[in-house]
């Protein structure tokens, strides 16, 4: 019975070892979009949040910086489906320079942010009578917040633009078979589409 139980044990991981492609493909993208979703949980929580605590209320933002770093984000999307669709043609140069746009243009946002956060004042403003103004406290923790859960996810998926980038280099990756990038990039736009919500939930409704 032992000799059994371990044979088929044996079968069984021999089985799992050996998966399929189309198979392993399948079952990666239900991993990532089952990521994807818990993911939006947590900014959409952070999303209504904004409207739960200040209402239609907005302290004074930058509203140039606001625009350009938003500019950016969306430029960046057009690089990062040109490297995808360039994978998708077998055309590995151009996917490495539209890899590396995408990443420099990520690198410029997260500077932007950076930015903004190193001039911001919200909760450090003081009312005549020498106290903290309670809805800049609020507004700005809701703000840096917001911004610092998405800079933190624009931060980790330009390292992952770069390990993409430098395997692509190396030689990995083909026309057939490119789920490192394809994943990568639908992170990216990920990203791309949650800011797209937050920039004018912070920068863009007023009272």
């Amino acid at each position: 019975m032992a000799v059994i139980a371990a044979h088929g044990h044996g079968v069984e991981s021999h089985g799992a070892s050996h998966m399929s492609p189309e198979k392993r493909l399948r079952v990666n993208r239900v991993g990532l979009w089952l990521f994807f979703f818990s993911e939006s949980i947590i900014f959409g929580l952070l999303f209504t949040s904004r409207f739960f605590l200040l209402g239609t209320h907005q302290e004074h933002v930058d509203q140039f910086l606001g625009l350009v770093i938003t500019i950016v984000l969306l430029a960046s999307s057009v690089t990062a489906y040109t490297a995808e669709t360039a994978m998708e043609k077998g055309n590995r140069k151009l996917a490495q320079w539209a890899l590396l746009g995408t990443i420099l243009l990520g690198v410029v946002f997260a500077v932007g942010v950076g930015f903004e956060w190193s001039v911001a004042e919200f909760g450090l403003k003081l009312s005549e009578e020498h106290h903290q103004e309670p809805q800049n406290v609020v507004f700005g923790t809701v703000f840096f917040t917001m911004t610092g859960l998405h800079a933190a996810h624009v931060v980790s998926g330009v390292g992952m633009l770069v390990l993409a980038f430098i395997m692509l280099s190396r030689g990995h990756f083909s026309k057939e078979s490119h789920w490192g990038i394809s994943s990568t990039i639908m992170y990216w736009h990920f990203v791309d589409v949650v800011w797209v919500f937050y920039y004018p939930a912070l920068y863009l409704v007023a009272g």
